[in-house]
């Protein structure tokens, strides 16, 4: 018989819903959204090792639409359980080999279903220890992630903490002025992995432009997608916009362009739009990806940190 994929092997062993003892009852989750903050919602008494019902998962999608970002406390997965989880809310993000994202393999040019995100040696080493700008994940991809899971195993004494931006909320809080001027717009987002590819030893965010002038040459390939996307789910309007990587406005000019993005990341950037998450060994930060962009604080270089995350399919954004 041939041997089955990781994911395969996951859903394979998962536990079943007719084991009485290992179906998760839903009367004992509870979902407490953040007060006072942009975003966000606690998930308690949830066993993510267990079977779940079909009202509790449509219940935390349900939630997941509304607060954008999900925090499953005190969780103790292996990899196989935690693909399992994943599975329950969509497909593995899996991109084409000619459009490299994070963790992307030398011999197949794809990612592996869970990646290590992590400073540790052996661990990975994706995204190293210091500070990540605000951004959505895959966003230059035809087809970037709906959402992504990112479960705490080992982490820092200092720093490391990741905040989320609410991007319906920065568009709501925009004039009509500028909604009526951008809602219609298309931006490319340029790979940065292609460019730390075209230059060794650089990191692609850090090295590459804010803004793609039309004498600078393309590196990769260019998706335009909506400035303004539509959430697929409750119809609200979001920035599809991160606040560092190239981009460029389709059909605009070069200043105009790039004056206007530079408005527009500022505004993210607003206190009232965001929530930072200090992390907690077992958590997993379950976001919509669509909607939301995150970023990350430095941490000391000789402290561990060891995350791994699961990056869900999506549509292409309208």
């Amino acid at each position: 018989m041939t041997s089955l994929t990781q994911l395969s092997q996951a859903i394979h062993d998962a536990p079943q819903w007719h084991l009485a003892e290992a179906l998760q009852h839903p009367n004992e989750i509870q979902i407490t959204p953040l007060k006072d903050q942009a975003l966000g919602a606690i998930v308690t008494g949830l066993d993510a090792r267990k079977a779940q019902s079909g009202e509790t998962i449509f219940r935390l999608k349900q939630a997941l639409a509304e607060h954008l970002v999900l925090i499953f406390k005190q969780q103790r997965l292996d990899d196989l359980q935690y693909l399992a989880f994943a599975s329950y809310f969509g497909s593995i993000f899996r991109p084409s080999a000619d459009n490299p994202v994070l963790a992307s393999q030398s011999d197949t040019g794809v990612p592996p279903d869970v990646v290590p995100v992590s400073n540790a040696v052996g661990q990975g080493d994706y995204t190293g220890h210091g500070e990540l700008s605000p951004h959505a994940d895959h966003q230059w991809t035809p087809l970037p992630s709906f959402g992504s899971l990112l479960y705490a195993i080992e982490l820092p004494q200092n720093g490391g903490q990741t905040t989320w931006f609410n991007t319906i909320k920065a568009y709501d809080a925009l004039s009509d002025e500028i909604k009526k001027k951008i809602d219609s717009l298309q931006l490319i987002t340029y790979n940065p992995f292609v460019r730390a590819q075209s230059n060794t030893g650089t990191s692609g965010y850090a090295d590459s432009p804010y803004y793609r002038f039309k004498d600078q040459p393309i590196l990769g390939h260019a998706y335009p997608h909506p400035l303004v996307r539509i959430h697929p789910e409750t119809g609200r309007k979001a920035l599809w916009l991160n606040t560092r990587s190239e981009v460029e406005l389709v059909n605009v000019s070069d200043i105009e362009g790039s004056d206007l993005i530079a408005e527009l990341r500022a505004h993210i950037l607003k206190s009232e739009f965001r929530y930072e998450h200090h992390w907690e060994t077992g958590d997993i930060v379950f976001w919509d990806n669509q909607v939301t962009l995150h970023s990350r604080t430095p941490f000391p270089a000789e402290q561990r940190r060891l995350l791994k995350r699961i990056s869900l399919a999506g549509a292409r954004p309208f």
